[in-house]
């Protein structure tokens, strides 16, 4: 329930706190006051599309806020509102969740809900549990075939919700089935055509047989081999320097003179000693180096055979390479990678089986959820019919009788989404199997007609509200509010709508813009939208009136004037005939 509405810089509205309670409130002004105004500010605060052209004249933004009531919400609301304050971090406090919207004239939008700053899209989900707008333009999409199978649904209850969805998520996994299979079948040829290419390179690959680092291994030896007298000469002078064998100048020979004259001396001085050690140390290692030197030139034979044999085996490797990788690890990966999606090509057959299975497991589900939701559909549709034509009737339509058709279309393999239910094939959507429409019979003796055929703007208006009266006990939503849904309606019609509101406001919390009396009247609370200018500005604000204030209002509703003491009697005439009425 929405305790309190505050509108600052919006439209005609400077600034306005409406303080809101249970019941029926109307809300009533001259035109151009600035009543949808209201609504407006409600279709803000419940995440509706901004639009800077609403911020007022002079002003840098627009603000609404609204102080939400939730703690007597049923337990399904409760657990969605708070899922989503728990989604977003917002607080709840003292059973009240505090919601605000702010539009700058630049055109941006800012909402807050429970304490934190949250997209349009919060507020729109969680205005879904909590407030309910309908206005004029809700009867041309009362018109709508979805509108009325929403309707149809809603009534049936959440059973047939949940099945619903249950056909949907089933109707979008088979159009994904479908789409995957068609693309298996169309791309076989292509598919064809890569496997062979990869069974080709796979098989070449196999045939080379590389190991993991050969290439850069048989990199290093081609190089050995092809220097190896290089090589050989090279080592043979290096290990001559370090160690003669015809008694010349080497290494070893130097430090060996230069140790033995340290040593001659080191008693002398510490340091001549450690130094002479050292040397000897040197000594020692020169001698181990000139044996390896020695061993690497004796190893260093010239293998023409050898050769051959890894150039060769690097030509090989480099045809992988030029191929498939920038190195014999990469040409591996490609391998690995590759065998697995070879082994995927040539499933082809067994991938089409499988997705056909799966087609015909999900069309199986799709018949049997169908018909079960038709058949849940078909008996609501008898119970909302009869529902819908009491309240019409108590809408000044006594003669009005509304029915609900839920019919299934056939339709024929491949042109249209279909589903084999028995013998048949029938046409589905997303919603399920079903077509659904309102029939309305106005009057004795006519026949049932859609209603955008057969029903006039005031007949609309009062389908929509009997409707609304019939769903509210199946999907009951704290706050009803009403833009001028009885336009179109007059005379003992305008009464009946009044008391209806008056009814429904028993279980809901009921906002009403109207520019009838009749409907007015029936009111728990009236508010006025009243309108003032300064000469330059005009503005409007949001006033509560008393017993007195309403009778004003009315009378100037009834007949323009506010001081008409004949306006004045009928005025009082209707609010006792409306209370009356209303117990």
């Amino acid at each position: 329930m929405i305790e309190e509405l505050r509108i600052h810089g919006l439209g005609v509205i400077e600034e306005s706190v409406l303080e809101l309670g249970p019941g029926f409130t109307a809300i009533t002004g001259e035109t151009g006051a600035g009543k949808t105004m209201v609504v407006t500010a409600l279709g803000l605060l419940l995440g509706g599309r901004a639009d800077s052209g609403a911020v007022r004249t002079g002003a840098t933004r627009a603000r609404v806020e609204g102080v939400l009531q939730v703690s007597d919400l049923d337990d399904d609301a409760g657990a969605d509102v708070a899922a989503v304050l728990d989604e977003v971090g917002g607080d709840v406090e003292e059973g009240r969740l505090l919601l605000a919207r702010q539009v700058s004239t630049e055109g941006r939008s800012r909402g807050y809900a429970g304490g934190v700053g949250v997209p349009a899209a919060t507020l729109d989900r969680l205005g879904a549990s909590l407030v309910a707008v309908h206005g004029q333009s809700d009867q041309h999409r009362l018109l709508l075939p979805g509108a009325q199978r929403e309707a149809l649904d809603r009534f049936a209850g959440a059973e047939a919700l949940g099945l619903r969805d249950r056909f949907a998520a089933a109707y979008e996994t088979l159009r994904a089935t479908d789409k995957e299979l068609g693309d298996v079948v169309a791309s076989a040829r292509e598919r064809a055509r890569e496997a062979d290419l990869l069974r080709f390179g796979l098989e070449e690959v196999e045939r080379v047989s590389p190991a993991p680092g050969e290439d850069v291994e048989l990199a290093a030896e081609e190089s050995r081999l092809g220097f190896a007298d290089t090589l050989r000469t090279a080592a043979e002078q290096a290990r001559a320097a370090l160690s003669s064998d015809d008694g010349g100048p080497d290494a070893l020979g130097s430090v060996a003179a230069a140790r033995r004259l340290l040593e001659g001396v080191q008693e002398h001085d510490p340091q001549a000693e450690e130094l002479a050690g050292r040397l000897a140390e040197l000594s020692y290692l020169l001698s181990d180096l000139a044996a390896d030197v020695s061993s690497y030139a004796s190893g260093l034979d010239t293998d023409p055979v050898r050769l051959a044999a890894v150039s060769e085996r690097r030509a090989a490797l480099s045809g992988l390479l030029r191929k498939y990788g920038a190195s014999i690890d990469e040409v591996l990966a490609w391998a690995a990678t590759n065998a697995g999606r070879l082994l995927e090509l040539d499933d082809t057959d067994a991938v089409v089986s499988r997705l056909e299975a799966r087609r015909d497991e999900l069309l199986t589900e799709l018949a049997t959820v169908g018909q079960e939701l038709s058949r849940m559909r078909t008996e609501a549709a008898s119970r909302l019919g009869a529902a819908v034509t009491e309240e019409l009737q108590a809408l000044a339509m006594p003669h009005a009788r509304m029915s609900v058709a839920v019919t299934q279309v056939p339709g024929e393999r491949g042109t249209a989404p279909t589903v084999p239910v028995g013998d048949r094939r029938l046409r589905m959507t997303a919603a399920g199997l079903d077509e659904v429409e309102l029939l309305l019979a106005a009057n004795v003796g006519g026949e049932p007609r859609p209603l955008g055929k057969g029903a006039s703007g005031g007949e609309l208006s009062r389908v929509m509200l009997a409707l609304e009266v019939a769903l509210a006990g199946t999907d009951p939503v704290p706050t009803l509010v009403f833009d001028e849904v009885d336009a179109g309606v007059g005379g003992k019609a305008a009464v009946e709508v009044g008391r209806r509101l008056s009814m429904l406001a028993r279980d809901a919390q009921v906002l009403v813009v109207t520019h009838l009396p009749q409907v007015a009247a029936f009111a728990d609370r009236h508010v006025v939208v009243a309108k003032a200018e300064d000469g330059r500005v005009t503005t409007s604000g949001l006033d509560v009136l008393d017993d007195e204030g309403r009778v004003r209002e009315l009378s100037r509703m009834l007949a323009g004037l506010e001081d008409s003491a004949t306006a004045r009697a009928h005025a009082e005439e209707l609010l006792a005939s409306a209370r009356g009425r209303a117990r």
